[in-house]
């Protein structure tokens, strides 16, 4: 699927390329190749995921979720705390917010932000990062990582992490859904 100068893509439903690692799957809807401003993913959040809150200093991104829920937050709270992001609260209010189908997240560069899937059934959302091609090369190093099948590699994920520009505030989690 490559677009020439005068036509555009059209990446039709089950198309694209799929990366999975047990219980993770991101469908590359669009990349660095295809598109200059951002690139398209389509991602199944797995039962019990947390991606722990982070930041980037050059990244943009959007989430729109399309199934499932998702507990997501897109703010600087007025304490980070290093354990857990569910509780933080932003200067003017802002709390997490249930994301349910047809929610959309935008998160600027230098934006703390999380989401994690506290439900017993997965999640998909659609998801853009701007610049390409970073998420595309971080996605393909992580679902590497998460192969294995065992425990994740905690070290290796927050090495993969630290070379595509997120600072981990609070941590990656797996494991079965918390309430």
């Amino acid at each position: 699927m490559t677009a020439h100068a005068s036509e555009g893509l059209l990446v039709p439903t089950g198309h694209g390329r799929t990366l999975k690692a047990p219980a993770h799957q991101v469908t590359f809807k669009v990349t660095g190749e295809h598109a200059r401003a951002a690139s398209s993913f389509e991602v199944v959040v797995p039962p019990g995921f947390d991606v722990g809150a982070h930041v980037h200093t050059r990244s943009e991104e959007l989430f729109y979720v399309l199934d499932g829920e998702l507990e997501v937050l897109a703010f600087e709270p007025r304490v980070r705390t290093r354990d857990d992001w569910r509780d933080w609260e932003s200067p003017s209010g802002l709390r997490t917010v249930r994301a349910t189908r047809g929610t959309v997240i935008v998160v600027p560069p230098g934006c703390p932000h999380a989401f994690a899937n506290r439900t017993g059934e997965p999640a998909t959302m659609f998801f853009q990062a701007s610049p390409p091609p970073d998420h595309e090369r971080y996605f393909e190093e992580l679902l590497e990582i998460l192969e294995s099948g065992g425990p994740p590699d905690h070290a290796a994920i927050a090495a993969l992490r630290a070379r595509y520009d997120i600072e981990q505030l609070t941590p990656m989690r797996h494991g079965a859904p918390v309430a």
